[in-house]
Formats: C-alpha cells, structure tokens, sequence
C-alpha cells in the first residue's frame, strides 16, 4: 500500500470510527441504569487513573485504593468489589460497541486497502491477458474454512443481533435508534448464565452460517462465476465449510455421538429453512401458471425436511426439481427471473445437504484405548498392544475382519468411538458424503494413528473398498513433524491402504497444528517446522501419485497461527502443494474476521487470491539455501531460550499462580476443560493451547507470540550479521509475514500491567526473565524491519489495537488486583475469584484475537 493510500485510509478510520466511537461512547456512559447511577461518568476517570498509575510504576491494587478513596469515595470492601463488576459490565459493553463501529466502517476502510480483492486480481488478469490461466486454476482451486467450537467465541446470537443491528443504525446515522439498542445492549446480558452444552454451542455458530455465510458464499461464487470469462463455471467448491461443534471430541471430550447425529440434522435442518425461504421469496416472482405445481411441491418437500428429522430429501430430488422449473420458465415464459431462479440452483449446489461438513476429531491416544479393549476382548492380547510385533499388529488391523458390538465393552469412550464410526454411515446417507467424510487424528506421530482409525472402520461395519472417508494425520508436536515424512511414505507402501487411496481420487488431507507447535517449539521454531514439514509432504507425495492438501490448524493470535492469516499463504514457497487452501477459524475470530458478510467476502476472497497469486502473479516464492540456513539457525537460537524458559522452574507455577490460567475453566464460555487429561499436577503438555496462550494475553505479556527472538536476532548482531537479517526481512515474504505477525503480539502487551511483581519474593525473577526478553525482542525487531514503532506500517491495525486495549485497560487493572487479593487469601476470595472469571469475557472479546 502506497503512503497516500495510507494516509487515506487511516483519515477514514479516525471519521468512521475513532470520532463515531467517541460519540456513540459518551451516549453510552450517560445511559442511566438501575443500581448503576454515575458508573458510566467514573469510567473515564478510572481509565486516567490506571494509566497513569501504571506508567509511574503503581500498584494496581494501589492505582484502585487511590481511586476508591479519593474520586469514588467508597470505603467498603464489599461496596468496591459492586463496584468493579459494574466497572466489568461497562467495559464489556463498550468492546460491543466498539466492535459494531468498527464493523461497519469495514467497507468504506476497504476502499482504501492495498490487499487484492478478486476484483482486483480480474482486473490484472485483464491486462496481462491471462484469462485461460486463471479460468484453469479457479476450476479446480478451492478455499476450505473450517469453523471450531473453541470457547473463545461467547456473544450470545441476542447479542450478535444487536452487533448487526447497531452496524446498520452507525451506517444510517440514526442516532436515537442507536441510542435505545445501547439501552437494550445495557439490559442484555453478555455471557451465558450456565456452561453451554456441545449442542449450545454448535447452534450458536449455525446461527451464523444461516444468517451470514449462507449469503456470503453465495454471492462470492455468483460473482467469480459471472466475471470469469468461460462458459459454464461449476466449481462449486470454491469456497468450502467445515464445522467442528459436535464432531470434534478432542477438543471437546463432552462431545457423544448423540451430540454428532444431532448436530449433523441441525445443519441439515437449517439449510432446508434456507432453501425454502429463498424458495418463497422466488415464487412471489415467479408467479405463472405452468409453474404453480412443481413450486408447490417443491415447497412442501422443504418444509417438511426443515422440520422432520426423518424425512429425507436428497439434493439429487432438489436439484431435477429446480431443473424441472428452470426448463419451463425458459420455454414458456421467456426466461423472466431466470437469474435468481440459477442464484438459488447454484445454492444448492453449493450446500447440497450438509451445508457445512462436520469433521470427527479424536486424540490418538483414545483410539490406543479402544484398539488395546478389542483385542483384549479377542483374547489376542492380555494388557498392552506391546505383546506384539509390528507385523502381526498390521496384520490384525489390515487382514482380520471382525464384527463389533458396542455393547460389549464396558468403558464409555470405547463404546462411544465404536457407536459414532457406525453411525457416520447413517449421517452420510443423510446429509450427503460431503455431510461428514473426514476424520482427524490429533497428536499423529507414526502409522498407528492412522491406521488404527482405518481398522475401526473395517469393524464397525464399513467394508474396506467402501470406507468414504479421509483419515486425516494431525502432525502438531515437534516430534509429529520429523516423523511426518516416514510416517506418510510408510503408509503409501501398504498396498490396502494405497487402494483406499485410489477411492478417495489419489488425495491425502495431511493437518499441520500450528497452537500445540508454537507451544511445544516456541513461535519461529513452530512456523518455521510448519513450512519445511509442507515442503516435504508435497515431495513425498508427489512422488507417489498424490495430491497433498494441508489443513492448518490455525488460532486466533500469531502465537496460535493466527495474526495476518493471509500474508502466510501469499508467502509459501513454490515448493508447497498449493491445490487447496484449508484453515480453522475459531474463537472470535469468527465473528472478528468473519462475522459479517462483507468481512466474510472479503477475507474469503484473500485466501483465494492468496493461494492464485503463488501461481499467477509474481515471482514464485523461493528461499535459497543460504537464507534456509540463516532461518534455521534464528530458530535454533530462539527455540534454545524459550526451552530454557518452558523448563524453568518457576514457569508452570506462575501461570498457576499469577495469571488466569485456572479460571479458563470456570468462565461459561466454553463447554469444555482447559486441559487434557485428569492429572492432579499440571504439566505442560497436558494443557491447552488456547487457556495457555490466553492466559498470557491476559497478563498482557503475550510471551508465546516473541519470546527467544530478541536473543537469537542479538547473538547475530554481536556476530556482525544484522544486515543479514535484514536482507531477510527485505527479500522472503514468508519470514516477514513471521516478524509483522511476532510486532503485532508486541503492540499488545503491556508489562507496566504487572510491574508490581517485578518486586515479588517468589516470582520477581522470572517476572525480569519476561520483561528483559520483551524489550530486547521489541528493540531488535525494530532494528531489523527498519521500523520506529511497532506496526508503524499498519497504521490503521496500530490505531484500532490502541483504542481497544485503552478501552480494557480499567478491566485488567481490577482483574489484577483482584489475583493479588486471592494470593493474600481475602475474605471475599470467592467474589474476587468471579471478578477474574468475568473479566476474561471483555478482554478477550476486546482483543479480537487473543485465543
């Protein structure tokens, strides 16, 4: 993006957001509220005290008493702590509206972006006349975006109405209407009032899927089809869906195979009230006599399936039915609203039965537990698959058929493994193949991990030249990684399972996790691993006749894979299959990133341009061996200091013990735990990505996101190689992306937060160990991107990061006071322990992408 462009685009965020925010903001802290009287008029005030207070070095449990005794005059303990969770409802209610501001200046920021919409990208394809090129790889590419149920995504769907209501009302001006929905916003409650279940939450986010990418995704394809210029444009995969509630049990071990068939009709279900609203709307145009009785059937076939659960409507019927009123619309009636007759025929297309397909995830150590209650059970072992040899357990897994009956086994995730592989049979004839067809191993680190799940299959009812499903190895840890390459070559050379392959059109999904990588192997180390683990999976596979697609599991924050999402597709190298783009949106991410249907168009619209321009446009994307070299070592050096830290002594005990790690759990966010497993002890492998990068974010500290840069860029410095690292910086987008991404987790920290402990008897000295590395990796991150301040070059993205964290800062002070009151065993513990529950919502609503 060019400096004016710049310049432009951030004079439009500062009219449409900083200046409507302000507005809106002093509209809101006026509202009276019952038991709330002057709350709103003591934010402001509290804002400026704990900002100053931290920057003097205070206390936030000081920066509190100061500002209870002498603005809020309230010398009652219990009276203070009211106090703060009113302090959290405002905030709260803020990062809402800031939220709904910023939400809808999204398309006027747009005019002003320097990031390619396929708009764009067909207007170079015009100019370099590459239509055939272009036409060839659209038919065939596709962007797959998986929606996960990770409890960081928590507005209610009462609230994200509202979001969509106030978005409108901003872009309107009207300004008494946005004044009631603020009242309304003030009376409605933000988080749920109990723990929602698996099925709460997969509803939450079909919401979403109904009310805005069924639109989006629609209209993203109609416009790609109409502006290609070829004939007959049917990829109706461009843009894919993936769901994960309800079909993800690692993720969530509260997940049954009930919930997964209920799941499944709930998206089924859904669809058809989409199909049959469209439906209704056409036949208000469509209003000929020839056409009155195949509408009408139709119509009354949909509105049973939206409401029958047993009654099965296939796409096949749908679409000869539409097929049927199409040709008489033609013939008779002069093709009068043709085009919206197609729209809805390239819905269904689209969608088919599923909407979206539910993929089955389960750790691998679960399908060990099953395989060993089987062959127990079969007499063939008496306690652990170790008893035999490799051959003779592949020779079990891939030759002997047996016939299972859950009822057998006693323990219950046997049973339930065995159920649900059985039952996705019967959601496959419901919902389509494309309903439910991939199953995910996580923690795969040799051949077991798929081929258990293929055995499973064999037996529970699944004949093995029938299985239609993807197994798909989840390679996430450092040591999934290097054996990744074996691991797949291995499973290629066995001839039944290379048959099964030729099944499932010669492709191997293969998923890279980018949270449990950064979090084994610190952040350059993990992403780093990622690339090159690609690299050699595209060559392995390449070399045995198989189309490689990469899923990535990827988070909200940089330190989870997150950050900038698309700079590190338009960043792979030449040497990375590029067939499909396939990523995890989870979080708040999905209503951040996706949550609306332009946002939703036009970050679907840089994947695909993304994963296009790697083949189009530009010089391919090569890193030399001299720049291999010089990454690899900036990674050695990193991963070496963040290992040392990860081993430190006091590293688990301060996330248990200084931040708020354990309350992941208690918050109603999530239906599920913060760790795996029912240890006693914490360990870090046991303990989720997402409670242990959050709980850094909510110290402001954001340690996975940085942390062991700053030694690795320094050591090199000393060495007299910085210009080096420069030229890196300069010349391989894929290393740059990486650094952005790294100064984006930077801008978000604040270290004067926690300050205090910097004097603490037990974690003073750790405490330094974060700090120090903080500064030396902000100071040498600046040195080599040439940058004054962090994300100078992102004014816009600085801008709203800024605003959100002053926003939130009033929410982190008290969050912090109130740990320092549970660590001195107050008498109020138990209300203070709800302060630091509650307070987790507006932040991490508030960082949009924090977990």
């Amino acid at each position: 993006m060019n400096e004016m462009q710049l310049a432009k685009r951030l004079e439009e965020f500062k009219k449409s957001v900083t200046n409507r925010f302000n507005i809106y903001n002093s509209l809101f802290l006026s509202l009276p509220y019952a038991d709330m009287e002057n709350v709103g008029m003591l934010v402001p005030l509290l804002f400026e005290q704990c900002d100053k207070g931290l920057r003097a070095g205070k206390k936030p449990q000081d920066i509190l008493e100061s500002f209870f005794v002498n603005i809020a005059a309230l010398e009652d303990e219990k009276a203070r702590i009211d106090f703060m969770f009113r302090i959290i409802q405002y905030v709260e209610r803020q990062v809402v509206l800031y939220d709904s501001v910023e939400d809808a200046a999204f398309p006027k920021l747009q005019e002003y972006t320097g990031s390619l919409s396929i708009k764009d990208y067909f207007e170079l394809v015009d100019q370099s006349k590459n239509w055939d090129k272009i036409a060839k790889k659209l038919s065939t590419f596709s962007a797959r975006i998986v929606l996960t149920a990770h409890p960081t995504q928590f507005y209610t769907p009462a609230v994200l109405d509202i979001i969509k209501e106030l978005q409108d009302l901003i872009n309107e001006n009207r300004i008494d209407d946005i004044d009631i929905t603020l009242q309304q916003l003030g009376l409605t409650s933000l988080i749920n009032t109990k723990k929602p279940t698996p099925l709460d939450e997969a509803k939450n986010i079909i919401h979403i899927l109904r009310y805005t990418y069924y639109d989006a995704v629609g209209e993203l394809f109609q416009y790609v089809k109409r502006n290609l210029r070829i004939e007959e444009f049917d990829n109706y995969d461009l843009i894919k869906l993936g769901f994960w509630p309800g079909g993800d049990r690692d993720g969530n071990p509260f997940v049954t195979a009930e919930i997964t068939a209920q799941v499944a009709d709930e998206l089924r279900l859904t669809l058809m009230k989409c199909y049959y609203n469209d439906l209704k709307t056409l036949r208000k145009k469509l209003t000929f006599k020839g056409l009155q009785e195949p509408l009408f059937v139709l119509n009354q076939k949909l509105y049973r399936a939206m409401f029958q659960e047993q009654y099965e409507l296939p796409y096949e019927e749908i679409v000869s039915r539409l097929m049927e009123i199409r040709e008489i619309l033609v013939r008779d009636y002069h093709s009068l609203y043709l085009e919206e007759l197609n729209a809805l025929l390239d819905r269904v297309h689209i969608f088919k039965t599923h909407f979206a397909t539910l993929d089955i995830r389960q750790d691998h150590s679960k399908h060990v537990l099953t395989i060993t209650a089987i062959l127990k059970k079969q007499g063939t072992i008496q306690e652990s698959l170790e008893e035999l040899s490799q051959e003779e357990l592949l020779q079990w897994l891939l030759e002997h058929d047996l016939h299972l009956d859950p009822d057998d086994f006693e323990e219950g995730i046997v049973k339930d493994t065995l159920i649900n592989i059985a039952q996705l049979k019967d959601i496959q004839r419901k919902n389509g193949e494309g309903g439910c067809n991939r199953y995910i191993i996580s923690n795969s680190e040799d051949i077991f991990s798929v081929l258990f799940v293929f055995a499973l299959f064999r037996w529970s009812g699944w004949k093995t030249d029938e299985i239609t499903f993807d197994i798909v190895p989840l390679f996430e840890t450092m040591k999934g990684m290097q054996a990744s390459e074996m691991v797949m070559q291995t499973l290629f050379d066995i001839p039944v399972y290379r048959q099964h392959l030729e099944r499932r059109k010669d492709t191997h999904t293969i998923m890279l996790g980018f949270s449990d990588g950064t979090k084994d192997g610190g952040y350059v180390k993990a992403n780093w691993s990622i690339l090159k683990t690609k690299e050699t999976l595209s060559k392995v596979c390449k070399k045995n006749g198989i189309k490689a697609l990469f899923f990535d599991g990827r988070g909200g924050p940089p330190a989870r894979g997150g950050g900038k999402t698309h700079r590190f597709y338009a960043a792979q190298t030449k040497d990375v299959a590029n067939h499909e783009i396939q990523l995890t949106i989870q979080g708040q991410t999905i209503t951040s990133t996706y949550g609306t249907k332009q946002q939703f168009i036009h970050n679907a619209e840089q994947l695909l341009t993304a994963g296009l321009t790697n083949n189009l446009f530009g010089k391919e994307h090569v890193i030399s061996a001299a720049e291999r070299k010089l990454i690899e070592e900036l990674s050695e050096l990193s991963y070496a200091k963040y290992d040392a830290l990860k081993q430190h002594e006091q590293f688990i005990p301060y996330l248990e013990q200084r931040s708020t790690l354990k309350y992941y759990t208690r918050a109603n966010i999530g239906s599920r735990p913060g760790k795996r497993g029912s240890k006693n002890r914490l360990t870090l492998s046991d303990l989720r990505a997402i409670s242990f990068v959050g709980s850094w974010s909510q110290l402001k500290q954001n340690v996975p996101g940085y942390f062991g840069l700053g030694t690795a860029l320094q050591k090199l410095k000393t060495e007299g190689r910085i210009n080096e690292v420069r030229k890196l910086y300069k010349d391989v987008p894929f290393f740059r992306a990486l650094m952005s991404n790294s100064m984006m987790s930077m801008a978000k920290t604040n270290f004067n937060l926690t300050s205090y402990m910097k004097e603490d008897p037990e974690f003073g000295e750790f405490w330094n160990i974060l700090h120090e590395e903080y500064q030396l990796s902000k100071k040498m991150l600046l040195q080599v991107s040439g940058l004054d301040v962090l994300m100078e070059d992102e004014a816009v993205s600085r801008e709203s990061v800024k605003i959100r964290e002053k926003i939130v800062l009033p929410l982190l002070v008290i969050q912090q006071n109130a740990l320092y009151h549970i660590s001195k065993a107050s008498e109020h513990t138990e209300l203070y322990e709800k302060i630091v529950t509650r307070s987790l919502y507006g932040n991490i609503n508030a960082s949009r992408n924090s977990a």
